[in-house]
């Protein structure tokens, strides 16, 4: 069942939004997810990290960088779990990581994402994150956009899980 009160911030903060919108994969959309607005909102934070800390079983988080980290430290705050970053290349200065913090081998980690849409980002966390040693079976984003996500990752052992649907985001939205 949908998250409510997420949905009700998600809507206060006007992080959803509709018009035409290009998206990061190239496709357009009759709605847009704003990120930005909803991860620099206290009140979203706040119920984002408390709904992922009652989905959370793993000994460690990882967040996609950029858009995860804020989702990623206030839900390490609420666990008490450790996290580490995961960038889209490894840095061309300093250590040269992909993967920023603390992570052993066979290190079992979730993936904090902010929007799914076709997976990528995700996807590319979670390869990164395993060639470094982890064990990394689950991605938990806030919003599914239901445009292929699941099933990408799927093909890669991997379930994905969101605090809210597209479907649950759009139902009775005043556009």
């Amino acid at each position: 069942m949908a998250n409510d009160e997420l949905i009700t911030a998600l809507r206060d903060a006007d992080a959803v939004k509709f018009g035409e919108f290009e998206l990061s994969h190239g496709g357009t959309s009759e709605y847009y997810v704003d990120k930005y607005l909803f991860e620099t909102d206290p009140h979203c934070l706040e119920l984002i990290a408390e709904a992922f800390a009652e989905k959370i079983h793993e000994s460690k988080l990882a967040g996609v960088a950029l858009g995860a980290v804020p989702l990623v430290a206030v839900t390490s705050v609420e666990t008490d779990l450790p996290y580490v970053i995961a960038r889209k290349q490894a840095k061309e200065y300093g250590t040269g990581n992909r993967i920023e913090g603390r992570l052993s081998e066979g290190e079992e980690v979730v993936v904090l994402e902010d929007i799914a849409t076709t997976g990528k980002s995700a996807l590319d966390a979670v390869e990164a994150l395993r060639e470094a040693g982890a064990v990394v079976n689950r991605v938990l984003v806030v919003v599914d956009r239901q445009e292929g996500a699941r099933e990408r990752l799927a093909e890669a052992d991997v379930e994905l899980d969101a605090l809210v649907t597209a479907e649950d985001l759009l139902a009775d939205a005043d556009r």
